[in-house]
Order: structure tokens, then C-alpha cells, then sequence
């Protein structure tokens, strides 16, 4: 790790001067600062050699590295792919990984069973590109050594971004959980990209956080609309949410609400939103981290949840309303309709348009969906006047998510994966030494793909 000391002593100071930045620096340039640093490490990463995959050099098993602990959706993502882990055959552990510049990450569903050590011979590494070679700077280069690399990705675009690449020097595999995100990264690589699905287990919730609780009214119809600020609030689009609500029901309506739940707010945005919803008086804004059985009451006592999302790579909030029977109103467009179609939900059409400007890590020329308002405005008024349409969605959506994210789908999908790695023992090299991950086979499969 030589040559990445003034790296990783940047880093170090860093995030021993934490608190202080953060109250020194805009957020916007710290994030700036660490982007820099990520591409400065990138730069290196032909110089690294990692020694190829020996089984038997570590002990069969899987190495979950990741934030398990953090109350984003990645941290969330992370407990759940933890949870099919825990029902596989093969043995597994859960190792923490906080982000450099993590906010809050003080999820505690996994104390007492994440462990400090890294044992088994498959790294699974639940670490986006963007924070993998920080990664690599904290692990180091010998928790890299002779194991299977897996890295476990989340991206909600159709291309997968350039400048990205380098991280398949570091991996022997890549795994997603819907092939929207798969196909992206498929498009860049010849390394395996393999479609995991997650286990879903039932949210659990709490009678005490009802709609008292959370002071809401009794007896609306209560329209939810959630996201969080760190996840680009333009591609989660609450906005498009707003202007459906306004244009279904309008100010003067009592017997409906719209709830706004905003975790990590930003003050512009928070700004924003009152100033469109000002005169409203049927709208509450919540805003604000709550622990994650309170954030599933709050789903499960709303009448609908409302996702018009420009792009999703999972679109896990979806999927858990589906669950608590909460019926679902959402774009039909990217990883969501995996899960998703017009007999669970209530899908709403849209139109791909470019980005138009660069909201990191998207590109102005990066296309997306512009869902359909006025569709998705008459869909919240029928879900409030048709009680039968609103009770089939809600049956059909809960059957259909409970089968397709099951214990023993997760579980067996995974463990199949894992006896293939073995059976194959991965070659000498296989996955390092070449233009981004190419696999001794990688000329092969692009000829077979037609790309060259």
C-alpha cells in the first residue's frame, strides 16, 4: 500500500477531523474532496497486483463487507442481503464498513453478530464504486489477497459511468439484485454479473406508531410520498409526487392528505417543498431520520405510497409497502418492474428524457423517465373513491412480493452461486492484469455478445 501513502494519510486525517470539517465546509465541497481523492486512487489501480483467488488459503465462507449499520437505503440493502446470507448453508460473517463521510450509522439489527474479522475466502463486498478504493485504503491490499471478490452494486441508470472502471480491477464478480442494474454493468465489463435477488422479510412495525403518533388525521385517505436527501432528491423526484396530489385533489379538500416524509433534509429543499404546499392545509411534512419500525408503521397506516421516480435501481420502499399492504402508486420504468406490474400497482407511463445537466454521479446526457402527472393524479383519485380497487391491489401486490423475495428464493440463489465459484476455481489471474476485470474468457463472451 505504498503507493497510496499520502492517500490514506488524507484519509486518515480526515476522518479523525470529521465533526470539525463538517462545520467548517460546505457539504457540497467535502463531497467534492472525497470524489478527487477516489479518482486519485483510481489513477493507481494498474500498479496494484492482487494475488490471485486459493481456496485454500482462507476457509470456505463469505465475508459481508459493508455498512451495516447505516440508515440509508444502502445500509438497508446491506441488513437485507446479511439476512439471506444467514439462512445460506454456507458459512458467513457480517463485517461493518462505515463510508467515508457517513452520517448517521447507528442501525442496531445486527449488534452482537457483525464481527471485526475477515476469514473466509469470498469477499462480499456490499461497497459501491464510488467508495470502493477508500475502501481498499482502510482494508488494505492484504484483505484482497487470495480470495473471491464479489462486489454487490446498486446504480439506477441504463449506463454504467466511465469513470467507474477501474473498481472491476479489484473484483473476480459482480452481483446485483435486478438486472436493470445487471444489464448496465454488463454493457462495461466481461467479469460475471449476476442477478442475487434479496430475501424480503415482512416489515416489522409497532401499533404505537400509529397516526396519532406521528400526528396525522384519522379518517383521510392519507397519500405517502417518501425519500432521502443524499439519494438526489431530482431522480426520487418528490416534486412530481407534490404536483400529482395538487392537481387530483387541490388545497380546499379535507377528506384527503398528502404526508411528506424527508429523511436527512436539506434546508433548500425543506424550503422548496412548504413554499409549493403553502395554503395547504391537508399536507404534513415530516422530517427527519426515525428508526426504521416507525418508518414501516408510518407506511403501513397510509392509505397509499407514492414513488414517481425517474429511475430506480431497486426501489426498495416500494416493495416493502407492497409487503404492509400499503398499495402503490409508481413510475413503470427501470428496476421497479421487476417486481411491478398494472395488476399489483397502480403504474404510471412516462417518457425517457435526458438528465439536461450533471448532477453527480449522473451525466446531463444520461437518460431517465418523466412520469405521466396527469395519470398518476387520476390513479390517487381512484385509489380514494374505489375501495374495491384499492383492496385488490393491496391482496394481489402482497401475494406476489411475498413469493418472489422469499427465504428460500434468496437462499437458494446464492448458495447455488457459491457451489459454481468453488466448482470452478477461478484461475491464476483470473479477473486482475487486465483493461477493466477482462476474465481469461472475457475475448470469448464479447465475441459471443457481439462486441467484437
Amino acid at each position: 500500500m505504498s503507493g497510496f501513502a499520502w492517500q490514506k494519510g488524507i484519509l486518515n486525517i480526515a476522518q479523525a477531523l470529521k465533526p470539525l470539517l463538517r462545520a467548517a465546509f460546505p457539504a457540497s465541497l467535502l463531497r467534492t474532496l472525497k470524489r478527487r481523492l477516489v479518482f486519485s486512487v483510481y489513477a493507481k489501480f494498474e500498479q496494484v497486483k492482487i494475488q490471485p483467488f486459493d481456496r485454500a488459503a482462507y476457509p470456505d465462507g463469505v465475508n459481508l463487507i459493508g455498512d451495516i449499520k447505516g440508515e440509508t437505503g444502502l445500509g438497508e440493502s446491506c441488513r437485507l442481503l446479511a439476512g439471506a446470507l444467514a439462512e445460506c448453508a454456507w458459512p458467513a460473517l457480517a463485517h461493518h464498513y462505515r463510508p467515508a463521510g457517513a452520517l448517521k450509522n447507528s442501525d442496531c439489527s445486527w449488534d452482537g453478530k457483525a464481527q471485526y474479522a475477515i476469514k473466509h475466502n469470498i469477499n462480499l463486498l456490499h461497497i459501491n464504486p464510488h467508495e470502493l478504493p477508500l475502501a481498499f485504503l482502510k482494508l488494505g491490499a492484504d484483505k484482497w489477497h487470495k480470495r473471491y471478490n464479489i462486489a454487490f452494486w446498486l446504480w439506477e441508470m441504463a449506463d454504467f459511468p466511465a469513470e467507474w472502471l477501474p473498481a472491476f480491477r479489484l473484483l473476480d464478480e459482480i452481483w446485483t439484485p435486478t438486472e436493470f442494474v445487471s444489464a448496465s454493468i454488463r454493457q462495461k465489463t466481461a467479469l460475471p454479473v449476476v442477478t442475487m435477488p434479496y430475501y424480503l422479510p415482512a416489515p416489522e412495525t409497532d401499533a404505537k406508531y400509529g397516526r396519532k403518533h406521528f400526528g396525522l388525521p384519522e379518517g383521510k385517505t392519507l397519500f405517502l410520498l417518501m425519500f432521502d436527501s443524499l439519494s438526489i432528491t431530482a431522480r426520487k423526484n418528490p416534486l412530481g409526487g407534490i404536483a400529482a396530489f395538487k392537481q387530483a385533489f387541490g388545497r380546499k379538500r379535507r377528506d384527503v392528505g398528502l404526508v411528506v416524509k424527508i429523511n436527512h433534509p436539506q434546508p433548500t429543499e425543506l424550503a422548496q417543498i412548504k413554499s409549493l404546499l403553502a395554503g395547504y392545509g391537508n399536507v404534513y411534512i415530516i422530517a427527519g431520520t426515525l428508526p426504521k419500525i416507525a418508518v414501516n408503521s408510518l407506511i403501513k397506516c397510509s392509505d397509499a405510497f407514492v414513488s414517481l421516480h425517474r429511475s430506480e435501481g431497486f426501489g426498495l420502499v416500494m416493495a416493502e409497502a407492497m409487503l404492509l399492504k400499503t398499495p402503490v402508486v409508481a413510475t413503470n420504468w427501470s428496476a421497479n418492474t421487476e417486481f411491478m406490474d398494472s395488476d399489483v400497482a397502480c403504474m404510471v407511463d412516462f417518457s425517457l428524457v435526458k438528465v439536461g445537466r450533471d448532477i453527480w454521479p449522473y451525466k446531463k446526457n444520461d437518460r431517465w423517465a418523466e412520469p405521466d402527472i396527469g395519470q398518476a393524479a387520476a390513479y390517487m383519485r381512484k385509489l380514494h373513491e374505489n375501495e374495491n380497487f384499492r383492496a385488490r391491489i393491496r391482496q394481489n401486490a402482497y401475494a406476489h412480493i411475498a413469493a418472489k423475495f422469499s427465504r428460500g428464493g434468496a437462499a437458494k440463489a446464492i448458495n447455488n452461486r457459491i457451489a459454481e465459484i468453488y466448482a470452478s476455481r477461478a484461475p491464476a489471474g483470473y479477473g486482475f492484469g487486465r483493461p477493466y476485470g477482462e476474465s481469461p474468457g472475457g475475448a470469448r463472451q464479447k465475441r459471443q455478445r457481439g462486441q467484437g
